[in-house]
């Protein structure tokens, strides 16, 4: 048995924060130590780690996989959690293997199957699990047939990248010109339909889009785990509507959830996303990542980061199941802290004329203490 683990986390969400405290935290009491990398000096993952990196810019994938297997040798990376460049990544596990790192993230597969959207809904649908009307749209004529097409069965039509993460993206058609009223108040996510066929008009090149109905709430995320054996430990489901967030283990939507992981091998942790389509539950998306929510398990007494990285070193957690379902509860934003320089440049201890390489390791010899309890994800960004 390992009696220090290494996890190093690249460039990944800001409340991953959150992922770090819970390996810490652990239950077995084991020692863990954190690599983390990012682009942004900034990033709290970076003041969250024992060590940390800046990443080079401008790199290939492949490129990046040599940057990432000279990471693991160099602070003894035991488990690589990868979020920037997954999909290459893990088509290179046997060589991160032979440096003695083992890569929490399902296989090449896997990954590919669910980085398109389209490819997913397709493979999805011969399972029998319901998704929702989908059109792929390249061109502004696409675009306003399946728009119509929508309309005339009473839906809102919305659309995003056909790849991509989170919400980036995402818009909602209305066919109100454009006027001072989207001007007012915040940001929002409605965009008049002329507007999307001009800027299709005018573009240099076609978009890749994915056009659907708005999907109604409740969302339900939930958060598998799933061992190289292709049996699932843990699928619970956290479900939002407006600001009210909860947790279920309604069968309606972990069977389906459950049965994706089996069915697509989605080793480790992953995402399955759910909304309604009238009154059906429709698959809305999988992420073949952790979910930027997962620290919000611990409400319930589960400990699901440090129960993959088990798997991840080949040992068994056992089934994760919550002993209780926690009450309703709402997230709210929070201070946490950040490296005390901004850029590398900026160190105090260096000459003016010595600029510090742009990813040198940050050695912590004082971890960010983990905050008391599971914060608010929503203040934080990548």
């Amino acid at each position: 048995m390992v009696s220090r683990v290494r996890v190093w986390l690249n460039r990944t969400y800001a409340e991953n924060v959150f992922f770090m405290d819970q390996l810490r935290r652990n239950p077995c009491g084991r020692a863990v130590e954190i690599h983390a990398t990012h682009g942004d000096p900034d990033s709290p993952i970076l003041a969250a780690a024992d060590t940390a990196a800046l990443e080079p810019e401008g790199l290939s994938p492949a490129a990046y996989v040599e940057y990432a297997l000279d990471q693991c040798a160099r602070h003894s990376i035991d488990v690589f959690v990868p979020v920037l460049h997954q999909s290459t990544v893990v088509a290179h596990r046997e060589e991160f293997a032979a440096v003695g790192t083992a890569l929490l993230a399902p296989p090449a597969e896997a990954v590919h199957t669910f980085h398109d959207k389209v490819t997913a809904y397709e493979a999805v649908q011969k399972l029998g699990i319901p998704v929702p009307p989908w059109w792929r749209v390249r061109t502004e004529g696409e675009l306003v047939e399946a728009v119509d097409e929508l309309e005339a069965d009473g839906y809102k039509a919305c659309f995003k990248p056909a790849s991509g993460a989170g919400g980036v993206g995402f818009r909602i058609i209305t066919r109100t010109p454009f006027s001072l009223m989207h001007l007012n108040g915040f940001p929002s996510p409605y965009v008049p339909l002329d507007m999307v066929v001009e800027a299709l008009r005018d573009a240099d090149e076609p978009v890749d889009w994915l056009v659907m109905p708005r999907l109604e709430e409740p969302e339900v995320s939930v958060d598998c785990l799933t061992g190289p054996d292709g049996r699932v430990r843990m699928a619970v489901g956290r479900t939002k509507n407006g600001r009210r967030r909860g947790f279920s283990l309604n069968p309606a939507w972990i069977d389906p959830a459950r049965h994706l992981a089996e069915s697509f091998g989605l080793h480790y942790l992953t995402n399955i996303q759910f909304r309604m389509l009238g009154d059906e539950p429709v698959l809305m998306d999988v992420n073949t990542r952790p979910a930027g929510g997962l620290h919000q398990l611990a409400l319930c007494g589960v400990n699901a980061p440090w129960a993959a990285v088990r798997l991840a070193l080949g040992e068994e957690p056992g089934d994760l199941v919550p002993p209780f379902l926690a009450p309703d509860y709402t997230v709210v934003s929070g201070p946490r802290a950040i490296r005390p320089v901004s850029l590398p440049q900026q160190r105090t201890d260096l000459p003016a004329h010595a600029a510090a390489p742009e990813h040198e390791p940050v050695v912590r010899t004082q971890p960010t203490q983990p905050a008391p309890a599971p914060a608010s994800d929503s203040a934080l960004t990548v």
